[in-house]
């Protein structure tokens, strides 16, 4: 068991976080690298990453949602809200292993919204707050400081709704790489690609796991900062 008594706010950085950011930035590395090397082998389909997504979209009923080009890289992702699916250039023009595999998770997650996925809908439920808690946790930190450890402590409640989102989107994340890979076996990816198409979204769900538990080190880092106060 911890003894947060013993620990100082800046060893506490050593021990909760830095652990965790190092292996953020080896997810990123990993993610990069596949995406980049994937990027350049052919998925052997001849269709592009917005084909796929539509057909597989189709193909489950999900005619009304609608499919964009967007800029930059790795910026794809589902709007529930509006039902739109955006695809980065070079996944919606791209016809790639990493192409493929990318949109087809993204349709992954409009098909969780259409089929009332649990996870994703707490989720999108919890988001709101968790961008508030995000923005707003290190002004209450400041003010705790200053004035009274109350403060303190509603930051690191509202921290807390941070940690709770990047848990929560760990299943959605996994389920919807599931999804995808169901979808590209069943006749689109031809079966000699489909193991690097999981590689591909293996390196992804590890930036997921990096992010939740640089979440959990810094509100460890908080709850330290809490007791050295009292």
């Amino acid at each position: 068991m911890i003894d947060f008594n013993s620990l100082g706010y800046y060893s506490s950085w050593f021990i909760f976080v830095l652990p965790a950011m190092v292996l953020a930035g080896y997810a990123q590395i990993k993610i990069n690298s596949a995406f980049g090397k994937y990027s350049k082998v052919s998925s052997g389909t001849g269709y592009t990453g917005s084909e796929v997504a539509r057909t597989i979209l189709d193909k489950n009923g999900l005619e009304s949602v609608s499919i964009r080009q967007i800029p930059g890289k790795l910026t794809d992702h589902y709007n529930p809200t509006t039902r739109e699916l955006s695809l980065s250039t070079s996944v919606y023009n791209g016809s790639s292993i990493a192409s493929l595999s990318v949109a087809a998770h993204e349709v992954g997650h409009a098909i969780q919204h259409a089929e009332g996925y649990f996870p994703l809908v707490l989720r999108n439920n919890l988001a709101p707050i968790a961008n508030i808690g995000f923005r707003l946790v290190w002004i209450f930190i400041v003010i705790g400081f200053l004035i009274s450890p109350f403060f303190v402590q509603l930051g690191i409640a509202m921290f807390l709704t941070v940690v709770l989102f990047q848990i929560i989107t760990l299943p959605v994340e996994f389920n919807a790489s599931k999804r995808a890979l169901l979808q590209l076996e069943g006749g689109i990816m031809p079966r000699e690609n489909m193991k690097a198409s999981k590689k591909v979204l293996n390196a992804a769900a590890l930036t997921y796991v990096a992010a939740t538990l640089v979440a959990v080190g810094q509100l460890l880092r908080l709850l330290v900062f809490s007791n050295s106060r009292d």
